[in-house]
């Protein structure tokens, strides 16, 4: 018996002036068809990224206020549908990390769980599970500052208009490599 469970659809970065810097699709599980396709096209899921700023801002003024909020984790953002999750991390210098989970985007045989197969179905994801993504979002990204051909004040310039998308090869990899090795429960990637 084959079941679903929570697969990382998409991951973003948002520069410090808002504007997107990478945005990496994963495919998801589709039992109807029994294949991997992803829920939404690039510009869709760059769209709901842009979405997440407006919560972002609400919790900064909210942290602000209560002067909390020290650690950048912003945990669960918002639900986008029955199926979709947006997680954020913001770091010290305003770069935003972005999360989007499909709750069923990866399909599981019941033999791999080891008898299992009933009760991940039907958790959800718990307080924590995005700390081992964001933290090797955020390393990706140092990685990317010390490179000494990148130049960040060209993809989120101080005049806070314009700014282009990080096109670094390895940058790209390390997403990539990070969307597809998580899985609940996994604590470093």
């Amino acid at each position: 018996m084959a079941i679903a469970i929570p697969s990382i659809a998409c991951l973003g970065v948002i520069g410090r002036n808002n504007n997107p810097l990478h945005v990496s699709v994963f495919p998801s599980y589709d039992p109807t068809t029994n294949s991997f396709a992803p829920l939404r096209t690039p510009l869709q899921f760059s769209l709901l990224l842009s979405s997440t700023l407006d919560v972002f801002e609400q919790r900064a003024r909210q942290n602000a206020a209560n002067a909390t909020g020290l650690t950048g984790d912003y945990g669960l953002l918002h639900a986008i549908d029955e199926r979709l999750a947006s997680y954020g991390f913001e770091t010290n210098t305003g770069v935003k990390f972005v999360v989007v989970v499909d709750m069923r985007g990866r399909r599981v045989d019941g033999a791999v769980l080891g008898g299992r197969a009933a009760g991940v179905g039907a958790v959800g994801l718990r307080e924590g599970e995005m700390k081992p993504v964001f933290k090797a979002m955020q390393t990706a990204y140092v990685k990317l500052l010390q490179n000494p051909f990148y130049d960040p004040d060209e993809h989120s310039p101080p005049t806070g208009s314009g700014g282009k998308k990080i096109v670094s090869r390895k940058f790209a990899e390390d997403m990539r490599r990070i969307g597809e090795s998580w899985t609940p429960g996994v604590t470093a990637l």
